[in-house]
């Protein structure tokens, strides 16, 4: 089994990781890093559960699983042989991208090699990028995998909450100190783009390669109380004045474990073994 995307598809990878492993004795179990690739092994099984780094599932100039906080992306078209190289073989794929598709109000798309001394790049917007990747996946799929033997799933959307006026906050405040969760059944964030939900809807409806769509976007909508907030890694120090002020720091994109993505999981499961 293999999830491939970004970091939220991470999230979700270690909470089924964290759901299983318990259940294993410790001699039978490792888990490895190579690079893109974590691997998760049951040995009694003959098992593995993996992650593969690829956040816009096309071949980027922000490939590397470490550093990767490149502020101009820029994202190969046709690339995505680059990493479906490293998926082949896998009885069940898990796929997610969105976030990073979203980062500004247009794309910067490679139309040639990131080896070519003149490059030849341009600007989309995130929605017709975004069919590009979706395609490419479809694309991929269909000529990669035996969808009589294995399962595919897709990941909607992840929603933020950066914006706690949104339901019904301060205006300068987020996901910081939230403790229960939004009670409005038709809230829906601005974070969560329902052009981009279309492109998905329109790309998956013209296939005709059996991929299941694991909807995770309202349910997660309504949790602005789950999120890691002041609680993640912080991998610099912060300053005083985000000391003294920490909804400036609080992380409203990532979700804390255990948590919600073990909802996800559980959405998984009921889809994986009872179709």
């Amino acid at each position: 089994m293999m999830f491939v995307g970004d970091s939220l598809n991470r999230g979700q990878y270690v909470s089924l990781i964290c759901l299983l492993h318990q259940l294993i004795p410790e001699h039978a179990k490792s888990m490895e890093t190579f690079d893109s690739l974590t691997v998760f092994r049951a040995k009694d099984y003959n098992a593995t559960i993996e992650f593969y780094w690829a956040p816009f599932l096309l071949e980027s100039n922000s490939d590397n699983a470490v550093i990767h906080r490149v502020t101009d992306r820029i994202v190969r078209k046709g690339s995505i042989n680059t990493h479906g190289r490293r998926w082949k073989g896998a009885d069940i794929i898990v796929f997610n991208t969105y976030l990073w598709w979203i980062t500004g109000s247009k794309m910067k798309i490679l139309l040639g090699s990131f080896n070519d001394k003149v490059k030849k790049i341009v600007e989309m917007s995130a929605e017709e990028s975004y069919r590009i990747a979706m395609k490419s996946m479809v694309r991929w799929v269909k000529l990669n995998m035996d969808t009589s033997k294995t399962r595919v799933f897709f990941t909607s959307m992840s929603p933020s909450h950066a914006k706690s006026i949104e339901w019904g906050g301060e205006s300068e405040g987020n996901c910081y100190n939230e403790t229960t969760p939004i009670d409005d059944p038709t809230y829906w964030g601005s974070d969560s783009k329902r052009s981009i939900m279309q492109v998905i809807g329109e790309v998956f409806r013209k296939s005709k390669v059996p991929i299941t769509f694991l909807n995770i976007t309202q349910l997660s909508s309504y949790r602005k109380d789950a999120h890691t907030s002041i609680y993640k890694k912080q991998w610099n120090p912060l300053t005083p004045e985000q000391l003294a002020n920490p909804a400036t720091y609080a992380d409203c994109v990532h979700w804390c474990l255990p948590g919600l993505q073990d909802t996800w999981n559980e959405l998984l499961f009921a889809k994986l073994f009872f179709p």
